[in-house]
């Protein structure tokens, strides 16, 4: 074999890189290519903050090719069609690319397979690429994927992960296949003012800090939401400049509590993909319905423009919406309570906030948003589905001093300590403190008895 294409997705980097390592093993030339999808834009998941990131990410990486002898080949459209127009100009015998689990990359992938196998080529599918332990690869007894995570991390945590490669010395790339030109955040409008950098080469680095000082405390801090004490990898799993694999392997090298807790985290990621790839369809339907009959849009209109525009008179759900607008990540911790309050306190489709999220993150991956959407709404994974979080509650135990939704919500910045977390028993005490903040758009007693009343109606 002379020339093998590598088509690269979710999976933007060089480092443990099972379908590249495979192409170069096999061909004397390789194409690595990069489709600008067509189809994922007209889905509406090409959103302005992820564009931006990739944007970095393909720079970065057609920079450590150009480094090795090569270049990235970038190419517009449908991405079975261009797959195609590049195999034939570069007169190549196979194409290798990484395993996904959407219904949309598993309807590609299928068509690719016939499209290439109806000229004589081959697809070459690789699994653990974009995940650490491959979606199928632990199961029970009685079904296709885990349903409970504990049961699935109990055994995740028995699989024996593959070596982590190196990165290649040397990529040579056929003079003959053109490409157009790398694209750039110049132009795009609507991005968060702070939004991460992308690439693979900032992907690493933020690793080896992360490992190197932030790993250890991790397992009593990854709650505090003023320490932002959390990796912030999730965009770099999200694009593929990291591989899951290396980053599991290399935080157990530390052992402690800390890398426990982490590697925790990276199986919750592939729980996920598992779950996904078994039921396609949770990505837009209950996973376990409740049969809930969700208030209507014209109902909760106002009150749902409040919660995204962060001004739902709760700091701590408020200081999460102005940080995913303005970084296009939030804490872990507070998307649990910004879903929550969605969809528990004001009783909307979790539909409504998978949306806005997936406009918003930059981290924004398919199964993992839906499905931790679906774990808080109580129609997903989760054993406990009529869980509330109390906002005023869980902002007291995970930002005890107040900090985090001072750093975010600057009318209460006259607020010392916790009372910052009960603004409205100020009113009339001291306004000056209080601002022009808004008033509470429910009252928690009054959200959690209309939940309530709601759930017992349809169970």
């Amino acid at each position: 074999m002379n020339v093998s294409v590598v088509l690269f997705t979710s999976d933007l980097r060089l480092h443990d890189h099972p379908p590249l390592r495979a192409a170069l093993d096999g061909s004397r030339l390789v194409v690595p290519l990069f489709v600008r999808d067509r189809g994922v834009v007209a889905a509406g998941f090409a959103a302005p903050n992820r564009l931006a990131f990739l944007a970095d990410c393909l720079q970065d990486l057609d920079t450590a090719l150009r480094a090795r002898g090569g270049r990235l080949v970038i190419r517009s459209g449908d991405v079975v069609e261009e797959v195609c127009r590049v195999v034939t100009e570069a007169d190549a015998d196979e194409v290798h690319m990484a395993a996904d689990v959407s219904a949309y990359a598993q309807r590609r992938e299928a068509r690719l397979r016939r499209a290439l196998e109806a000229e004589g080529r081959r697809l070459y599918v690789h699994d653990t690429v974009t995940t650490a332990v491959a979606p199928g690869g632990v199961t029970p007894a009685s079904s296709d994927h885990f349903a409970v995570f504990t049961p699935y991390f109990r055994q995740w945590c028995g699989q024996q992960l593959r070596a982590a490669l190196p990165a290649p010395r040397t990529v040579r790339v056929p003079d003959a296949v053109g490409s157009e030109e790398l694209p750039a955040r110049t132009g795009l409008r609507d991005l968060s003012e702070g939004l991460a950098t992308g690439g693979e080469t900032e992907g690493r680095k933020r690793l080896a800090a992360w490992l190197r000082g932030g790993l250890a405390a991790y397992a009593d801090r990854h709650d505090d939401l003023a320490g932002d004490a959390t990796s912030r990898l999730s965009p770099h799993l999200h694009f593929g400049t990291l591989s899951p694999v290396e980053v599991v392997r290399r935080a157990r090298e530390t052992d402690g509590p800390g890398a426990e807790a982490f590697v925790r985290q990276i199986a919750w990621r592939d729980f996920h993909r598992q779950v996904l790839a078994a039921r396609p369809a949770a990505a837009t339907t209950d996973y376990r319905t409740k049969h809930d009959l969700w208030r209507s849009e014209r109902a909760t209109r106002k009150e749902v423009e409040a919660w995204r525009e962060g001004r739902t008179g709760y700091p701590v759900v408020d200081a999460a919406m102005r940080q995913l607008r303005h970084e296009g990540w939030m804490h872990n911790r507070a998307r649990l309570l910004a879903a929550s309050f969605l969809t528990k306190t004001l009783y909307v489709d979790w539909r409504v906030g998978a949306r806005h999220f997936l406009r918003l993150l930059v981290d924004g991956d398919l199964a993992n948003n839906q499905l931790n959407w679906q774990w808080m709404a109580g129609t997903g994974t989760d054993t406990r589905p009529n869980r509330v979080l109390n906002p005023v509650a869980q902002a007291k135990r995970h930002d005890s001093d107040g900090v985090y939704v001072r750093r975010w919500v600057p009318e209460l910045a006259a607020i010392e300590g916790p009372a910052v977390h009960e603004p409205w028993k100020l009113r009339g005490l001291d306004r000056a403190a209080v601002g022009d903040y808004v008033d509470p758009i429910v009252d928690l007693s009054d959200g959690l008895a209309r939940f309530r009343r709601a759930r017992e109606r349809r169970d």
